[in-house]
């Protein structure tokens, strides 16, 4: 047991033996007040220090969720409350010695499901091998996280579509605050996460209250452009409110309804969404023209928010594989092309513009691409890797900060190799997990320690000063040649990788969206 006076209060932890290194963990840290009660669909309140010594051994729970629909067999739902969900975890090579960078891991889960105690995003390994010290935060989810009220319950619920990223800007507060007591550099601070969390982080890019609370950023698999603006998320609370029973003079009753009849509200909602979408139902987003989020963040990045913050940003190739492969046949589906032009034109591509897309692609592949391939190309593209060029692009006209640009393209064997460089393989790759039983449905023993060394590595370097070079992986900014590094058993640098995709998204974007 390891026992360490913080700013917040004493601390209780544990340690273990990773890679020949020792690392002390602290799990369950509460940053925030309860955010239930009172609190709820508020913005977080700073946790006040406490006395005596906390128990930080085992980790907190997790905000609450409703089960996985696709969880593995046998596995059991994640446990949650409303009360302690604002909670985070710390691995540290030591609390003495020059301070250490910081690295913050923002979970995702379509905000919607996750949680920092989730074995994937274990810390201990990637803090031996990078000499960092490891934080993962939890974050409230679903309607709790993102429900829109301002309209309704009045000023004081006037960012309570923005909850989530406000609960991650108080932790990073937190640690601010608290993480030199743990051997921590509070001024070398790298946010990063994947899916959901980086789009989180794309989010906080472009939000002013951000600035100052983070160095640099690792985005993998994010957007900047996932936000809905008001009058849309009025309409998703609309319709949860009727899934509650109530409407809007009755919406005051959310404030009192049991947390558990909100998740029952939110599964139909999840339900109705994901049956109206052909790629990855995003029922709950953060809302741009309220305090927190005044501007979309692509045009706030544009404008020189976080200018100074170096950027690393990539995507897995076969980002949309799970959505297509996994999402139930259905006699009333049309067929892949015309599934294909409705993922597009929610990207603001006019249908009678799809049909190009396919020229592109089939330009790039040497052939036309199969239905499915068709799609799942299309869903990666307009949800993850042209975001994430954007994003590069905007960076480019607000010069300060670094950029650098990723490919990930080792393939996974399941499924017989159907789901390629899918959503979310990365991860084990980066938390040096590959021999994880979490892991082993993707990686079948056969992903290559070679590639974890050299993703990790990299992010450790990032972190440490600002450039993902290492040893035998020189890795210059993205800069006017659109500078890459693809990721694979014998990763390599090229300059933008898929030309033809990317010209076809920039060329159709000036025109109408449908």
């Amino acid at each position: 047991m390891t026992c360490l006076p913080t700013p917040a209060g004493s601390v209780r932890g544990s340690s273990l033996e990773t890679d020949g290194t020792t690392i002390q963990r602290f799990l369950g840290i509460p940053y925030a007040a309860p955010p239930s009660g009172a609190n709820r669909f508020r913005p977080p309140v700073p946790v006040l220090p406490w006395t005596g010594v906390l128990d930080c051994t085992a980790p907190g729970p997790a905000a609450p969720q409703n089960p996985e629909s696709h969880a593995p067999p046998g596995s059991t739902p994640r446990a949650w409350s409303e009360e302690a969900c604002l909670n985070l975890n710390i691995w540290t090579p030591g609390t003495d010695g020059p301070a250490r960078p910081v690295m913050v891991w923002i979970h995702g889960g379509a905000y919607l499901m996750g949680a920092n105690s989730d074995a994937m995003y274990d810390g201990a390994r990637l803090a031996a091998a990078a000499g960092a010290v490891l934080v993962s935060v939890n974050y409230r989810l679903g309607a709790l996280g993102f429900l829109h009220l301002a309209d309704l319950l009045g000023p004081g619920y006037g960012d309570s579509s923005n909850l989530a990223l406000l609960d991650q800007l108080e932790a990073l507060r937190w640690v601010r605050r608290n993480i030199g007591a743990f051997g921590g550099d509070p001024h070398n601070v790298t946010i990063f996460g994947e899916s959901a969390g980086a789009a989180a982080i794309g989010t906080l890019l472009g939000m002013p209250a951000s600035e100052g609370l983070f160095r640099r950023a690792i985005m993998q698999s994010g957007t900047a452009e996932r936000y809905r603006r008001l009058e849309d998320s009025a309409g998703v609370t609309a319709a949860f409110l009727e899934l509650c029973g109530l409407d809007g003079s009755s919406a005051r009753e959310l404030l009192t309804l049991p947390v558990e009849r909100l998740l029952e509200a939110q599964a139909a909602l999840e339900q109705r969404v994901a049956a109206e979408s052909f790629a990855v139902p995003l029922p709950f987003q953060p809302t741009v023209g309220t305090p927190s989020l005044p501007v979309p963040p692509l045009e706030a990045v544009r404008n020189g928010v976080n200018r100074g913050v170096d950027l690393l940003i990539g995507t897995n190739l076969n980002e949309g594989s799970f959505a297509v492969e996994m999402r139930p046949d259905s006699a009333a589906d049309p067929g892949y092309p015309d599934r294909a032009a409705a993922v597009l034109s929610g990207a603001g591509v006019p249908p009678d513009a799809a049909p190009g897309y396919a020229e592109a692609l089939s330009g790039l592949l040497g052939r036309e691409p199969g239905g499915k391939e068709l799609l799942e190309a299309a869903i990666a593209d307009s949800l993850y890797r042209q975001p994430s060029n954007r994003l590069l692009a905007a960076r480019q006209d607000a010069p300060g900060g670094r950029n650098f640009a990723y490919l990930f393209t080792w393939r996974s064997p399941a499924m017989g190799g159907k789901l390629g460089a899918c959503h979310a393989l990365d991860i084990p790759f980066v938390f040096r997990h590959l021999d994880a039983p979490e892991a082993a449905f993707l990686t079948r023993g056969k992903a290559p320690q070679s590639l974890s060394d050299a993703m990790s590595g990299a992010w450790a370097a990032f972190a440490q000063a600002g450039t993902p070079d290492i040893k035998h992986l020189a890795w210059p900014e993205y800069g006017g040649r659109r500078n890459t590094m693809v990721f694979d058993g014998e990763s390599r640098l090229e300059a933008d990788p898929r030309r033809e995709v990317r010209e076809f998204f920039e060329a159709v974007r000036l025109l109408p969206a449908s």
